[in-house]
């Protein structure tokens, strides 16, 4: 049976989530879901996305994710490749290690009911999966891998700057403060004890409804009759004439790119800020300070390949990439390279911070 297609657009909101292979168990220990937690911080740095809520459980993952740019599927197959390479490292195992192809349902992230109904389910999920008890006592903060513990509930200069929490609390009347925030896991909690603990947190769908609107375990779209005729015309369109809506008040008025256009733009401009030519780079060696450091911008900042970079910057191989920016000592690095260029980092980073 024929995939089917991944409808991507600037400002689409995703419900995505993935299980291990054959449901084994993808997160052993905390220290895998902290490395995975990191890996999907540099996603977010490479791509520009916003994350609203998350959740790991033992054999799956949940993410609300919003993506300015349409780059879920290049961030996506960047992230899971990623994880499963350092898994497999850190576990001395080889293969899969997730499933089937990870599940995108599109939302209606502009809308309320759609928005609150999503992060309600993945904030819900340790108490279906019977990892919090809450008629003994047990809050949604006593399960530590949910972007409630480790982040609505939380101070904003303790959380992931790829983490829309403030958002998140808005979207329920909420400001963003010790008493918002508390009132945030109250509700939650008074939920956990009054639906039973296989519904909690699962919209109650009408018989009426149509048959492909996603109760957040099937379908593939989470919206609106209104949101299913936008996606409609927007799936018939090729997708550089796809454009989503943006929220003005909530993002800065220029859209951050992160992709192969941004990436030519940052090169040509740090080739010649650096004083350099692009026929200069075919004598420089791999390890050229100049080199290194505008590799580990476009690795970090887009979602190039390495293999892009070792054919652009002269570097051999992918795996001379790879080698290269693992043995980066930045300090040192930094103190080898021209005092323009090193503004020209700066003023960028800060620009994608």
């Amino acid at each position: 049976m024929a995939r089917s297609i991944r409808i991507e657009f600037p400002g689409a909101f995703y419900h995505v989530r993935a299980r291990g292979n054959r449901r084994e168990t993808i997160f052993h220990d905390e220290e895998d879901r902290r490395f995975f937690l990191s890996t999907l911080s540099e996603a977010c740095g490479r791509t520009g996305w916003r994350v609203h809520a998350w959740v790991l459980m033992g054999n799956h993952y949940h993410l609300f994710i919003e993506t300015p740019e349409p780059n879920l599927v290049a961030g996506m197959g960047w992230l899971q490749n990623t994880v499963t390479r350092r898994h497999n490292v850190r576990h001395r195992e080889w293969g899969r290690l997730f499933g089937d192809r990870y599940k995108a349902i599109l939302v209606d992230g502009e809308d309320e009911y759609y928005y609150q109904t999503l992060a309600d389910y993945i904030h819900l999920n340790p108490v279906r999966a019977r990892l919090i008890q809450p008629k003994r006592g047990q809050s949604v903060l006593d399960y530590p891998w949910s972007s409630v513990a480790a982040g609505w509930a939380l101070a904003p200069g303790k959380r992931p700057k790829w983490l829309a929490a403030e958002e998140g609390l808005g979207r329920f009347d909420l400001p963003d403060t010790v008493a918002g925030r508390r009132k945030m896991v109250e509700r939650l909690d008074r939920r956990a004890v009054e639906e039973t603990m296989r519904g909690c947190g699962v919209p109650v769908m009408p018989e009426s409804v149509d048959a492909r609107c996603s109760h957040l375990r099937r379908g593939w779209y989470w919206g609106g009759q209104a949101f299913l005729a936008k996606l409609n015309q927007l799936a018939k369109k090729p997708v550089k004439e796809r454009v989503g809506t943006t929220r003005d008040s909530r993002r800065s008025p220029q859209v951050k790119s992160h992709g192969e256009e941004q990436a030519e733009r940052w090169l040509e401009e740090g080739l010649k800020t650096a004083g350099l030519d692009v026929k200069d780079l075919r004598a420089l060696k791999g390890s050229d300070p100049r080199k290194l450091v505008l590799a580990e911008l476009l690795w970090k900042r887009t979602t190039v390949s390495q293999e892009w970079l070792a054919e652009k910057l002269s570097m051999r191989s992918a795996a001379n990439v790879s080698q290269q920016l693992r043995r980066l000592d930045r300090g040192k690095v930094m103190g080898r390279v021209p005092e323009k260029l090193r503004t020209f980092l700066a003023g960028i980073r800060t620009a994608q911070e």
